[in-house]
């Protein structure tokens, strides 16, 4: 990833694909240097089986729905998320590449509404939504995304007033790969907060941040860790101020018990960032603002990009995408298509 985030310097850092899609694109799913998912608004389900050329998959009767998660367990294994209100919010899974999809789950609250999902393995999984009776809603899967259900015993903090998250691109929450810890972050009280369990959604603890907050449209939108689970970083902002200059991001070094201020460079908000995998600091974000590049945990950060994006994620330290906006399709220009 040196070398790569070295490149950005003289490069541009994306190489624009075409999706064939005006979609508004938040869910991104990144398998290997071939296979990549996104999902987005009208029921959009777009895949890449060359690393280059994308194609919709269709999913009959959910040609309403907007998928803001997608996640790849192995080459043909996919699980999709929509959100929305009640029973909009809703899992799909294929265990054929997207050529059958079978509906696992629907919302059972009529005043829920989901947000983001993520695998600890290809069995082991964990679904994120808004509060329902004072509390945010936790449900989990033991069989690759089968069937889910709320942790039995489940232990967490109450919501504050106004307290919500954000489903802008799937990652207000993360877990710990191969492990059992997760994290989510919140916006819209009047402190933005990140919310932590180390056995798998059945205890969460919840530490202030920095992050402004105050309403509905402010605070944290994602969040990712590091490899060893104790370095991690937050980034946010205000959605309907992309440019807004105020503190947009907060990192921790002790797994999230703690969160430490730490602006990012450009100013603005960014809904989405992630850790590079086989790196040990290096992040990249995306955001409204545009696009920006770590390579010290979060302590300093370099614009690579100034087109709005919704979603990033990569597989390793060469190969990433990114989507957002009318159908945006980007690829990290660190590995050529």
């Amino acid at each position: 990833m040196r070398a790569a985030l070295a490149l950005l310097a003289i490069v541009t850092a994306w190489r624009p694909q075409s999706s064939g899609s005006t979609a508004e694109l938040r869910g991104l799913a990144v398998w290997d240097a071939r296979h990549a998912w996104a999902g987005g608004s009208g029921g959009t389900v777009l895949r890449t089986q060359d690393g280059a050329r994308w194609e919709r998959v269709a999913i009959a009767g959910a040609e309403a729905l907007d998928f803001r998660d997608v996640e790849a367990l192995d080459s043909g294994t996919v699980v999709l998320m929509s959100a929305g209100p009640g029973g909009a919010s809703r899992i799909y899974r294929s265990v054929d590449g997207g050529a059958k999809w079978s509906l696992t789950h629907t919302n059972p609250d009529t005043d829920g509404f989901y947000d983001a999902i993520a695998f600890w393995d290809a069995r082991h999984g964990i679904l994120f939504g808004d509060p329902v009776r004072g509390r945010f809603v936790v449900r989990v899967t033991a069989d690759g995304g089968r069937t889910w259900y709320a942790p039995r015993g489940m232990v967490m903090p109450e919501a504050l007033p106004g307290e919500g998250a954000f489903a802008a691109s799937g990652t207000c929450l993360t877990v710990s790969k191969g492990g059992h810890s997760a994290w989510f972050v919140t916006g819209g009280a009047n402190v933005s907060r990140v919310f932590r369990s180390g056995d798998r959604g059945l205890t969460w603890a919840a530490a202030p941040s920095p992050v402004p907050a105050g309403k509905a449209t402010a605070g944290l939108f994602s969040v990712a860790f590091s490899a060893d689970g104790v370095r991690g970083f937050a980034a946010g902002g205000d959605y309907k101020d992309a440019k807004l200059a105020a503190l947009n991001g907060t990192r921790t070094e002790d797994g999230g018990a703690t969160w430490l201020p730490a602006p990012m460079a450009p100013s603005g908000f960014f809904s989405a960032v992630a850790a590079v995998p086989g790196t040990l600091a290096d992040l990249v974000a995306v955001g409204l603002a545009g696009s920006a590049g770590s390579r010290d945990g979060g302590r300093t950060w370099s614009s690579i990009g100034d087109a709005p994006l919704n979603a990033v994620a990569f597989f390793d330290a060469a190969t990433g995408w990114a989507v957002g906006p009318k159908g945006a399709i980007v690829r990290f220009a660190g590995s050529p298509p």
